[in-house]
């Protein structure tokens, strides 16, 4: 499917305890069609609390793209690219409109619009070669060999950002620019016809939910799950390390610091990464923003409704 497709795709997105959840699954419902889930920690199992996960019988359309992977697999944008497509292509081979649903941007964009990702071993060995070149020849030294084979994206990146180079070097491998592909970022080119929406709120009301849902987590058991992914020996997993929730406390497991410093910290995070999910968002001009302040579940669902009625209309 592509973005010719006869029926577009809805995404919903925002920042976390925005509200988009709730939205997106009445959409979904009032369409009969799946909710998409775009969240790069709701793919793993048993990293449910900390995530926000809908509990059973909390949904009234089906979800896709949760629990698709363990906690010490390294999934990846690509993968989800791959597997969140398959369900797109299929709702839509249903005539059905696929309902996207999440915070994290990078996904959403994987999905909707072109982006291309290195794939198999050869990539593996390519990164670990440019990985011996970058301890060889410092990151003045690596940043050189970008310049020389690619000036305009050497332009872009800082000597010092070492990792960045190396996925620079690995693009001209592939035949492609890390200059390109920024372009890209700025004028994106549609996989799907999509109509995007993202909902924002007061931010000091916004915050005040944050808080309040990280108080809601430990009451259901947050810390309990965290101990859990530790006694089965997934404390120093990546994936676990790198989701908020879960490194705090696994701190706390650990007794670096106090259980009263791990909350707060999980409430102070947060709010920093619901900060950076509204700058994500607001990059791109292509979406139609929804307060949530003075507006109910149903009435935000009525505004993305109308929108893709006026849509299919037009067409």
């Amino acid at each position: 499917m592509s973005e010719g497709a006869v029926q577009p795709v809805i995404v919903i997105g925002g920042p976390t305890a925005s509200g988009k959840s709730a939205v997106a699954d009445a959409v979904a419902w009032r369409l009969g069609s799946t909710v998409v889930s775009c969240d790069a920690m709701q793919v793993y199992r048993r990293m449910d609390i900390g995530t926000a996960k809908a509990l059973p019988g909390e949904c009234k359309a089906p979800l896709a793209m949760v629990d698709v992977a363990d906690p010490d697999e390294a999934y990846s944008a690509a993968l989800f690219q791959r597997d969140a497509r398959a369900v797109i292509d299929r709702l839509l081979g249903e005539g059905r409109v696929p309902v996207l649903c999440g915070g994290t941007g990078l996904y959403i964009k994987a999905v909707i619009d072109e982006m291309h990702f290195p794939q198999g071993k050869l990539i593996d060995d390519r990164r670990a070669q440019l990985n011996d070149l970058a301890e060889k020849l410092g990151p003045e030294g690596l940043h050189k060999v970008l310049e020389d084979r690619d000036p305009a994206a050497a332009a872009l990146i800082h000597p010092n950002n070492v990792r960045r180079v190396i996925r620079a070097l690995e693009m001209l491998d592939e035949g492609r620019s890390y200059a390109d592909q920024q372009a890209g970022f700025k004028t994106p080119q549609r996989h799907y016809r999509a109509l995007q929406f993202a909902l924002t709120r007061n931010r000091e009301d916004l915050y005040r939910s944050i808080d309040e849902r990280v108080d809601v987590m430990m009451e259901q058991g947050l810390l309990e799950e965290v101990r859990g992914l530790v006694d089965d020996g997934l404390g120093s997993d990546l994936t676990a390390r790198q989701a908020i929730g879960y490194k705090e406390l696994i701190d706390y497991l650990q007794g670096t610091c106090s259980l009263e410093e791990a909350v707060d910290l999980i409430k102070l995070r947060s709010r920093r990464y619901a900060k950076r999910q509204l700058s994500w968002f607001r990059r791109d001009e292509r979406i139609t923003w929804i307060d949530m302040d003075e507006r109910s579940v149903d009435e935000a669902a009525e505004i993305v409704l109308n929108a893709l009625a006026a849509d299919q209309q037009e067409r």
